[in-house]
This record gives C-alpha cells, sequence and structure tokens, in this order.
C-alpha cells in the first residue's frame, strides 16, 4: 500500500526536487482522497480509511492505490466524503461498512457503487462527479483552492500545488513597498468582517516608527454556524502561514502570532506542524530561503471569548490580560501589542495573498465588483438542501448562492428570510433574493459581510425568534466594558423575551428601535456597534410578526414554544397511550382506551406528543394563541376566537 508521507526537506534545492518527484508519482497512481477535517473526523473518517487501507492491501491493490487523507472539502452536510481519482467519483456519507464494496466494486472492478452517489435534490438524479454537482461548479475557489484536494500534514502537497512560490517572488523580486503596492492595486479587503483594505492597514504597519513590529492572524471564529477559518486551517495551514510570512515581509515585522480558538484542537494541530514543517525547510526562522529576512510565529490559543475576534481585544488576550477592546486612536498599526505597531488580519485574508502576488493584482480585481475585489467565502446552513463552506465572487445574488449553490429549501417550504454576517448581521426577506453580496450593497440592506456566517430560513422560522437567539449570544458575549453594549442589549433582549412568551406591550417596538440606536452610537467596539442589526432588520422587513406576537399573544411560524399549545382530539384519539408514556411530565392523564387529556397548566409545550402520535390518529394537535378552542385540523391549527 502506498500511503502518503511528508519527506523531510532542508534546502530550496531539496524543496523544488521533492517537489517534482511527488508530482511524477501523483501521475501513476489512483488516488483515494479521504476528507479528516473535523466534521469528517466525528463521523469515523480516520476508521474509514483504515478500513480502506486494509481492503485495498487485502485485494492486492496496494501497489497501485493512494490513500491521502485532506482537510475539509465544504460539502460538511454530505460527509464522511470520498472522492476517488483520477475519474473524480463523489462519494457521500460513506461509512466503514462501505469500505469493502468501493474497494471491490470501484478500485478493483472499476464498477461505480451508485449508492454512495450524491443526488441532485430535486430531480434525484445520482452526479457522479464532483465537478458536475450544483454546489461545487457554481463556486469559484481561490481561498479554498487546495482545500479537500491536498494532505495538510504534508508540505509537498503545497509545494506541488504552487506553495511558497509567491513567498520566493515577494523576497528577490519585489521590495516591501512593491508588496503593499500589489496588494493595494488588487482591492483585497479585510475578510474579518470589517472590510477594512488591506494594503492600506499594511502600509499604515510599515510606515510606523520602530524597529519591532508584529503581524498576526485573526483565527478566533466565534459567530454561530461559522467554520470558515477553522475548514481552511485544517485543510491547508500553508496558504495562511505563506501569506502571514509575505505579511511580515511587507510590513519589516520579525515575529508574529496565528491566534486560534482552543475549541479548535484539530485546526491547532495541523497549523503547529505546518509550522515545524516550514522551519525544517527554510521557510521560517533565520535567512528564510537564503534571503536577509528572517521571521518566526508562534501560536497562541484563545479562551473562546467571541470579543476576541475584535482585535484590540485579541491583542489583551495576547498580551495575557483580560481581552476588552481598547479606544482607538491609537490604531494597532501605531500602537499595538505590547506598544509596538500591529498588524491583524484575517485567516481568509491571509490565504488570498498568495496567489495575489504570484498572479498579479489585475487577475484578482478582475473577479467581482468595483469596491468588492475578489471572491467571499461562506458557511451556508439552515434550511437549506446543500449546506457548507462555499467560495463565490464578489457581487454574486443571494438568489445564485440558495438555490443554485445550496440547492433550495430542504424542507420544500417556501423561503422565508436569509441572515447574513453572523449574529451582528442583518435578516433579508425574499425581496433581496436578487441582491449582489457585497460589501455596500449589503450594508444598504442593513445586513453586513461579516466574517462569512449566511444562515437560510424557510417559513416555519420565527422571525422575532431569530432576532432573540442572535441577540441573547452576543449580549452573553460582551465584555461589559462600556455601558451601551452591556447593559443596553440586556435590555433589548428583556424586550424580545417578553414578546416571545406573550408579555409583549405596544410600544416595546419603538423601545427597541430607541435602544438599538443607543447601543449602535455608544459601544465601544464593532461587537456592540452591530449587535442590534438582527433587531433592526427583523423590525424593518417583518414588523408584521412583531406587531402579531405583541397583539394576537401567538406566532405565525409555530416555534415561540410559550406560545403554543398541546392538546388531544377527543374525536380522534384511541387511547393507545403512546403520549402519556413519552411526556416528559406526565402532564397526559388517561387510562387504555380511554380519551386521553392533557394538562394545560403543566404542559410545558415540548411537543414530544405530537411527535410520537401515530400518523394514522392526528389525535394531537398543535396550535398557537392565548385560548384553547376546539378544532378538527390535523397538525398544526390556527386558533378559533371564542363562539366560533
Amino acid at each position: 500500500m502506498k500511503r502518503d508521507r511528508a519527506e523531510p526537506c532542508s534546502t530550496p534545492a531539496e524543496i523544488a526536487e521533492n517537489g517534482r518527484a511527488r508530482e511524477e508519482e501523483k501521475g501513476t497512481q489512483r488516488t483515494v482522497l479521504i476528507c479528516r477535517g473535523t466534521g469528517c473526523v466525528s463521523s469515523e473518517s480516520e476508521q474509514i480509511q483504515a478500513a480502506l487501507d486494509h481492503e485495498i492491501e487485502s485485494l492486492g491493490l496496494g501497489h497501485s492505490v493512494l490513500i491521502k487523507p485532506t482537510g475539509c472539502h465544504g460539502f460538511c452536510q454530505r460527509g464522511p466524503i470520498v472522492i476517488v481519482e483520477p475519474e473524480g467519483i463523489f462519494y457521500t456519507r460513506v461509512t466503514v461498512d462501505d469500505a469493502a464494496e468501493i474497494a471491490q466494486s470501484h478500485i478493483k472492478e472499476e464498477e461505480i457503487v451508485e449508492r454512495l452517489l450524491y443526488r441532485d435534490p430535486v430531480t434525484g438524479q445520482p452526479i457522479p462527479h464532483y465537478q458536475d454537482i450544483g454546489f461545487y461548479k457554481n463556486q469559484q475557489r481561490i481561498i479554498l483552492r487546495n482545500c479537500g484536494h491536498i494532505n495538510p500534514e504534508n508540505i509537498q502537497h503545497y509545494l506541488v500545488a504552487g506553495g511558497y512560490q509567491a513567498l520566493k517572488k515577494a523576497l528577490f523580486e519585489m521590495t516591501p513597498e512593491a508588496v503593499i503596492e500589489e496588494v493595494k492595486r488588487a482591492g483585497l479587503r479585510g475578510r474579518g468582517g470589517a472590510g477594512f483594505p488591506t494594503g492600506t492597514k499594511w502600509e499604515y504597519c510599515h510606515s510606523a516608527s520602530g524597529a519591532e513590529k508584529y503581524v498576526v492572524c485573526n483565527a478566533d471564529e466565534g459567530d454561530p454556524g461559522a467554520f470558515m477559518d477553522r475548514s481552511i486551517l485544517e485543510a491547508d495551514p500553508h496558504s495562511v502561514l505563506e501569506g502571514l510570512i509575505i505579511a511580515a515581509y511587507a510590513m519589516g515585522a520579525a515575529k508574529g502570532f496565528i491566534y486560534v480558538r482552543e475549541e479548535y484542537p484539530l485546526a491547532i494541530g495541523r497549523v503547529v506542524t505546518a509550522i515545524k514543517q516550514a522551519e525544517r525547510c527554510g521557510l521560517l526562522g533565520d535567512h528564510i530561503i537564503d534571503s536577509d529576512f528572517s521571521f518566526r510565529v508562534q501560536v497562541k490559543h484563545g479562551a473562546g471569548a467571541f470579543v476576541c475576534g475584535e482585535e484590540t481585544s485579541l491583542m489583551s488576550s495576547i498580551e495575557g490580560k483580560r481581552p476588552a477592546p481598547r479606544p482607538r486612536p491609537p490604531f494597532p498599526a501605531q500602537t499595538g501589542i505590547w506598544g509596538k505597531p500591529t498588524c491583524i488580519n484575517n485567516v481568509k485574508t491571509l490565504a488570498s495573498v498568495p496567489q495575489i502576488i504570484l498572479k498579479g493584482s489585475k487577475w484578482f480585481s478582475s473577479i467581482g465588483t468595483e469596491d468588492s475585489k475578489g471572491t467571499a467565502v461562506f458557511a451556508l446552513t439552515g434550511k437549506v438542501a446543500n449546506s457548507g463552506l462555499i467560495e463565490v465572487p464578489m457581487g454574486t445574488t443571494l438568489r445564485h448562492i440558495i438555490f443554485d449553490i445550496g440547492g433550495g429549501i430542504s424542507t420544500g417550504k417556501r423561503f422565508k428570510a436569509v441572515q447574513t454576517g453572523g449574529p451582528s448581521g442583518g435578516c433579508l426577506p425574499e425581496s433581496f433574493l436578487d441582491t449582489p453580496v457585497d460589501y455596500s450593497t449589503l450594508a444598504k440592506a442593513g445586513s453586513i459581510m461579516g466574517s462569512g456566517g449566511m444562515v437560510v430560513a424557510d417559513e416555519d422560522t420565527c422571525m422575532v425568534e431569530m432576532a432573540r437567539f442572535f441577540l441573547s449570544f452576543t449580549q452573553a458575549e460582551s465584555c461589559g466594558k462600556c455601558v451601551p453594549c452591556r447593559v443596553g442589549t440586556r435590555q433589548m433582549l428583556n424586550i424580545l423575551e417578553n414578546i416571545t412568551s406573550g408579555k409583549g406591550k405596544p410600544s416595546d417596538i419603538e423601545k427597541l428601535l430607541q435602544l438599538a440606536e443607543t447601543v449602535r452610537l455608544g459601544s465601544l467596539c464593532g461587537l456592540g456597534q452591530t449587535a442590534p442589526n438582527p433587531v433592526l432588520t427583523t423590525i424593518r422587513y417583518f414588523r408584521d410578526e412583531y406587531e402579531i406576537h405583541i397583539n394576537e399573544k401567538r406566532c405565525p411560524a409555530f416555534e415561540c414554544r410559550q406560545l403554543l399549545w398541546y392538546r388531544i382530539n377527543p374525536e380522534k384519539c384511541q387511547g393507545c397511550g403512546i403520549c402519556k408514556r413519552a411526556c416528559p411530565i406526565q402532564a397526559i392523564s388517561g387510562e387504555k382506551r380511554e380519551v386521553h387529556i392533557i394538562d394545560q397548566n403543566m404542559c410545558i409545550k415540548c411537543g414530544s406528543c405530537l411527535q410520537v402520535c401515530p400518523e394514522r390518529f392526528q389525535a394531537v394537535e398543535m396550535g398557537s394563541a392565548e385560548v384553547v378552542a376546539p378544532t378538527t385540523s390535523p397538525a398544526k391549527v390556527e386558533p378559533i376566537a371564542v363562539g366560533e
């Protein structure tokens, strides 16, 4: 069995020679790519790899097959993923028990295992090749160019893919000023959320006085449902490392930090491995690639505070202090870590840099829109058929992302809204589906690009509850340093909790708007300044839902638990006792073969009775209103006024 192993290297000549050897080896065998990102590892992809090793060896095919572990391929919903090259056959949701069939049928007999293929969510037809799947063919991968295709723990794979050629070009063919100018002409903006021009930030730090400077990779990704930075570090850590080294060269920094959340152990492990490999190959340390430039990198573990994503809080954390934002000015480029000039860039920003240096600013700036160049990476999640990590040119419409890449609504129901930009983003309704995704357009609509979260909602989603959920996150993650954020978000959350529990008042909407403006204008950092966005946009586009919750004490989407009721229709109840046994608090009474009754004073609205009631009976009904009125409608029922 030919297994993928990293060869040691120490000089540029050895690096090039090993790279050529890998390229020749690659063309002589069939390769089986096995995703070893966090999602697939949690679904036993390591055991799948071991099983495939065993099966292929037992069939006597070990001499012609290379088993290659990779990082995240992006289509996390379909994992564990196995791809057979050179055909590009894409197998989804593979289990350990499938290894024997893949080895026997595909590797030996060259017969595709059709039952493991991806199926189009609309037609149901199997699609064998991953490049023909809408999720992949509608993307343009620059930042994710190597993800799912190389072994992230083998530097040779990155070298064969052109890795560290941009660093070599920058060190020997460009001055630091030329590198900065190239990044400025490319129009690259920060991918961490704020969208500040990267070249301009680099220029500020380069021009700052002082011999000691720092560069930092911000991988403190804390948005709910976001996993872009984690997946890139797991799948292609050398691209981020190369971008960081180039940034350090441009600004004259001798030391850098990669700040990664402690909750990302796999990403941390692969970054540490990449650093050691780069040091061994002369790509980090003293006199990089025999040049006059020296640079070292240290990995710092974040404690998991969302506020550490804000750059001044991150700097405090690196210094060993309590993470809390600092007033600006002075800006980090002037006074950063330990008072020294510091430049902080996101994972995706740095991963873009090598391609800009290699292919040029003109190439990069030809992608995207007038003020938003290049591509954007999103974690597409929620009620969408194809969820996962995607990359598209700036200016791509929400409709194209959700329906052509995402495959439409997974539940078969109507699209209702999409929330962009993480917990600090806004919720946009159906009328905005043709909106291009870029910094300025989303801002005009009341949302933001953010770091790349995108959550799709269908008609069963309550927008008031959605706003409450995201605000509860930002409120809990507030560092508490400034009053508008600490107190204002708490007051807003109290009002939303009252509305979703049937205690809302007609004046609550205006109070929310007033508080939102105070929090937005008065908060010290971006966390507080953008925290009101989910509330503001849901009021702006879904005000009727707020009014129904307040005035009618019901939730149109049947999602707010305290506004729901469950009851048993006596005409349909068969007295089977299934619902009674499922009730966690014994709120259902009734003897066998007798009509059962739910005690409304005890019911906690968990819905267990509705879930277990046999479909042929449909005796348990659900509604949303203050008054429980009789009805014969199955499942969800609309409230009926007293007297009808």
